[in-house]
């Protein structure tokens, strides 16, 4: 996401690594979950830890994937300028898709993201960029 939003804010294009992935649009997916949503459940975790519980592993995300296209229209739309993008080769160890499972940290946490769509997330993350 930033360095799309990078794109557009220079006119550098965003090397987009496989276009031909096995997904809707060909291009891989991945959960983006809001910095605001992650420092939440850090807290949350160590409140829990503080309280004397056990730690141990929980996923974080929204539980939706959002494709490398559908990141960079996020932008367009925040934004309103186009971001450039080359299609390159895939990199060798990259899934397809890689979506977070959040339910655990839910049921342990208390934890459910805030920020759910694509284009809140993009909209905060334009923001604080032109702030910058």
């Amino acid at each position: 996401m930033p360095l799309a939003i990078r794109a557009a804010r220079t006119g550098k294009p965003l090397d987009v690594f496989g276009t031909d992935w096995p997904t809707p649009d060909g291009t891989c997916v991945r959960d983006y979950v809001h910095v605001e949503d992650l420092a939440a459940a850090h807290v949350a975790a160590v409140e829990r830890l503080r309280a004397g519980h056990a730690g141990g592993a929980l996923n974080l995300g929204t539980g939706r994937g959002t494709s490398v296209k559908e990141v960079i229209a996020a932008v367009e739309r925040a934004s309103g300028l186009p971001v450039p993008w080359n299609a390159a080769p895939r990199r060798p160890g990259d899934p397809p898709r890689l979506v977070a499972g959040p339910g655990r940290a839910g049921d342990v946490l208390g934890w459910r993201p805030s920020y759910t769509s694509i284009d809140e997330t993009v909209r905060t993350a334009w923001a604080w960029h032109s702030r910058r």
